[in-house]
């Protein structure tokens, strides 16, 4: 899960480059600037938003959504 702003997103813990988990260290999932999601094994950069990929060896691909829901200001799954 991602938090932009007031808007969070949920996506599946997989690149769909070659279905590696994103992160290499725990919770470490977004570029040094925190707009966009990367995946730390091939550089691919992500979409916060609809996790498209914007750069990297899967362009054209995107994240596979997960649902999530803030619930009395938690975020929760669906």
């Amino acid at each position: 899960m991602v938090r932009q702003g007031a808007a969070v997103f949920g996506y599946v813990d997989r690149c769909p480059h070659m279905g590696l988990p994103l992160a290499q260290t725990l919770d470490a999932y977004l570029t040094p600037d925190g707009k966009r999601i990367a995946c730390s094994w091939h550089g691919a950069i992500f979409d916060m938003g609809d996790g498209q990929c914007l750069g990297g060896p899967c362009i054209g691909q995107r994240l596979t959504p997960w649902p999530v829901t803030v619930r009395n200001g938690a975020i929760v799954t669906a």
